[in-house]
């Protein structure tokens, strides 16, 4: 296996490689208890099976155009700045599930976030020395259960107390491919829905750099948010405007900001009473 090349710089001596922001791999006793086991890929091999993992579901399952160099995996700029964390079924040792993470310094070094490509962060940047950006989080269709989300927040929630990070942020993806066809009604239906109940503060709102156009579109549609983004909302997260419209990715990316002071009670202890250096 490959050593990951980039030096991690956020938080640590510049000398110390990637994979220093972490304690030695563990599998925690809840994500023993659902089957499955946590981990921040370490090598390029690692990484590479979360690529493959995401093109399974971006590209084939969601219908995404993908401009990649390496057949079958999602590969983009941002992936060597970012930290890959993975969650593996017990059993076969498969990836199952995936986020990347890009630390503070990560973004400076490569100029942006991905979210800065969706949307004008400029209200946030007051927030950037201690902001995280989250991003590609899927989970195979096999293995869509609470069981496997649980395993990775709690993954984060230990990463950002250890490193004294607090926000984290992240475009929450409303897929757009409804049997065969692209409509945005849906995903305006569901931006209303949410504006309505969690809307962040005036200070943090941002605008998309291409709108998908909810003027123009039926938002009166009954429906729920995708589950990831309900989770999301459960965690105390606050929508922080209206959609950008992705064609490549046939979605609309609502921007989504959590603050760990922002976690309810019972997560809080749950997620942080585990998490504490």
């Amino acid at each position: 296996m490959n050593e990951l090349p980039n030096p991690m710089l956020p938080l640590s001596p510049a000398h110390l490689p990637r994979g220093s922001l972490h304690r030695p791999d563990q599998v925690g006793p809840d994500a023993a208890r659902r089957g499955v086991m946590v981990s921040w890929a370490r090598h390029a091999d690692e990484i590479r099976e979360a690529q493959r993992l995401r093109f399974e579901v971006f590209a084939t399952e969601m219908g995404a155009r993908l401009d990649t160099w390496l057949p079958s995996h999602d590969i983009d700029v941002f992936d060597d700045y970012c930290e890959h964390l993975l969650v593996r079924d017990e059993e076969t040792r498969r990836v199952i599930g995936t986020y990347r993470v890009l630390t503070p310094m990560q973004a400076l070094r490569v100029g942006s976030t991905y979210s800065d490509t969706e949307f004008d962060l400029t209200r946030l940047r007051g927030l950037r020395e201690r902001m995280v950006e989250l991003g590609r989080s899927c989970v195979h269709p096999d293995h869509r259960h609470g069981g496997v989300i649980l395993a990775l927040w709690g993954a984060l929630a230990e990463f950002m107390v250890r490193n004294k990070l607090d926000t984290m942020i992240g475009c929450a993806s409303i897929p757009m491919l409804r049997e065969g066809t692209v409509s945005g009604h849906a995903a305006a239906s569901i931006w209303n829905k949410v504006s309505r109940t969690h809307l962040a503060p005036i200070e943090y709102q941002v605008r998309p750099r291409l709108p998908l156009p909810v003027e123009q579109l039926d938002g009166t549609l009954d429906g729920e948010p995708p589950a990831l983004i309900k989770g999301y909302l459960r965690l105390g997260a606050k929508v922080l405007g209206p959609p950008a419209w992705d064609p490549d990715f046939n979605s609309a990316d609502l921007p989504m900001m959590m603050r760990i002071a922002d976690l309810p009670p019972r997560y809080s202890k749950h997620f942080l009473g585990a998490a504490k250096p």
